[in-house]
This record gives structure tokens, C-alpha cells and sequence, in this order.
């Protein structure tokens, strides 16, 4: 079963690396323990990584400062990965804008090795065809950075409940003159000054 999983992990690798920039090739490390290289390069997201309210989203700048280290399991990659970030405030609705830099330790076993025979497949990344495919570990990594509830601001007053209207917006001004429905059609038959004079019970006359 284990070895199933590994395959199938193994070829959907293999497709992503066909078009994802985060496929990154490692064959000059030569799979030589202590060979480093580094990587500093801004590529295209392959696709929205994120929350449901807040994520990088498809095509956005993704900026990759690595190190890859081979060491005698497989391949060591660790640095940091920065980009841009759009969603919606949680209470509001409104669009907002920010930016996320996560770090970034995964260990990519080599075909063969003890770590890729003695693991489950989404345990570990794997070394393909001389590739590493930075996607999944970034997606994971973002999901657990960013915020569930993302807020325009910490003091956002969110949503009128009445009308929908952002409240930031609003002005301090804005307000409902709430009748008991019990009241309402009786209220509707009273002229406008009676109606103020005579608002009745829950409208929060006092």
C-alpha cells in the first residue's frame, strides 16, 4: 500500500514538474553529501495558495531565497519564501492587501534511501527525476501562517446587521428606527409626528 502511495505520489510529481516553476532542478548536486547550491529568484505562483478569505493568488510574484544541501538521505532545502497576499477582511468584506514570508525546512528523500522506504509517501518529499517540487511544502506552510479571519483592521466594526453597509463607512450618523413587528402595521397607520411620539414596545424608546 505504502509503495502504491509512493508511485502515485511520484507520478503527480512528474506532471507538475511538466509547468510549475516551483520544480526546482537539483542534478548539479550530483547526490555528493555536503554539495550545496542556492537559489534567489522571483517566480509565478502555479496556483492560489492560502485560505479560503486570504491567499497568494495564481500568477503572483513568489520570491525563493533557498539553500539545497544534499546530504546522505536525500536533499536539505531551507530559506525563506516571501510574497504577496489578497483576500477579504473577515467583518467587512473589504478587499485587503498584505504579504507573508514563511520558512521553509524540507527534507526530499532520495529514490532508494532508508528515509523514502521506511516513511509514508506524504510524510517526506521525494527526489524525482533529479527535481524537487517546492509546491505542496509552500502550500502548507502558507496555510499555517496566515490569519483564518483576516481583518481590514483590529478595530473593524464589521457589517450593519440591518442593512449590510460597512459601518466604517457608515459615519456615526447611521442607525435604524427598529418597530416591533407586532407594531408595524399599526404604526404604519399613524401620521409621521405620532409615529415618533408613539413608537411602541422594542423600539428602544425609553
Amino acid at each position: 500500500m505504502a509503495d502504491r502511495a509512493r508511485a502515485a505520489a511520484k507520478t503527480a510529481a512528474t506532471r507538475r514538474s511538466q509547468r510549475s516553476p516551483l520544480v526546482l532542478d537539483i542534478s548539479r548536486l550530483g547526490r555528493r553529501p555536503g554539495t550545496m547550491t542556492t537559489v534567489c529568484e522571483t517566480v509565478p505562483s502555479p496556483s492560489r495558495m492560502g485560505l479560503d478569505l486570504i491567499a497568494i493568488q495564481p500568477g503572483a510574484g513568489v520570491d525563493l531565497d533557498l539553500r539545497l544541501e544534499s546530504v546522505s538521505e536525500g536533499v536539505l532545502v531551507t530559506g525563506t519564501v516571501h510574497a504577496p497576499t489578497r483576500g477579504e477582511c473577515a467583518r467587512c468584506l473589504t478587499p485587503i492587501a498584505g504579504e507573508i514570508e514563511i520558512e521553509l525546512t524540507e527534507l526530499f528523500a532520495y529514490p532508494d534511501s532508508a528515509t523514502e522506504s521506511t516513511t509514508e509517501a506524504d510524510e517526506v518529499g521525494h527526489v524525482v527525476d533529479d527535481t524537487v517540487d517546492l509546491e505542496q511544502p509552500i502550500v502548507d506552510a502558507v496555510g499555517l501562517a496566515l490569519p483564518f479571519a483576516p481583518v481590514c483592521s483590529e478595530d473593524c466594526p464589521g457589517l450593519c446587521p440591518e442593512c449590510g453597509v460597512a459601518l466604517a463607512s457608515a459615519g456615526p450618523e447611521h442607525r435604524h428606527d427598529l418597530i416591533d413587528p407586532r407594531w408595524a402595521k399599526l404604526a404604519a397607520l399613524l401620521p409621521p409626528g405620532d409615529q415618533e411620539q408613539h413608537p411602541g414596545p422594542g423600539s428602544g424608546a425609553s
